[in-house]
């Protein structure tokens, strides 16, 4: 049983493109390229045939990944959310106790994460260990280098 995922809007329309790139210009362009290769003569000593061959099922595998996402995403409206606890789509500002540095993340679904941009997946160990927190709750979250904790100072849209 798969488990729904929440998607921006923004992050919907993305893998909804990215889908329709694959099944309706990549695909396409793999069947020619099986065509042209069969053209060539015999089968069994055809590398372009079985490495486009190849190449078409690890297309495949994509497409069928990408519509299971696709079929289970839901978009969030975002006007709807609790401000009072960290949900996906927050914006939460932390401090790590240890080092006394605040960072801003937003919370996303794990195909829209992106570091450099301040969004962390919620299946991440530290969006996991937010999710569900309050301001001015401590989380301690275990991380590969260890247990960090963080406090939660402010939670937005």
């Amino acid at each position: 049983m798969s488990t729904i995922s929440y998607y921006t809007e923004e992050g919907l329309q993305r893998l909804r493109a990215e889908l329709e790139q694959l099944k309706f210009v990549e695909r396409p362009s793999i069947s020619n390229q099986i065509s042209e290769a069969r053209d060539k003569g015999d089968l069994s000593e055809n590398a372009e045939y079985d490495a486009a061959k190849e190449a078409q099922g690890m297309l495949e595998m994509k497409i069928a990944k990408l519509e299971g996402m696709y079929s289970t995403a839901r978009v969030i409206d975002e006007s709807q959310l609790d401000t009072d606890k960290v949900l996906a789509l927050s914006i939460v500002k932390i401090k790590n106790i240890a080092t006394k540095k605040d960072m801003t993340f937003t919370l996303v679904a794990e195909s829209e994460a992106d570091i450099k941009s301040g969004k962390i997946s919620i299946n991440s160990p530290i969006g996991s260990g937010l999710l569900g927190k309050k301001v001015g709750n401590i989380a301690e979250i275990t991380v590969p280098a260890g247990l960090m904790k963080f406090e939660i100072l402010h939670i937005s849209r």
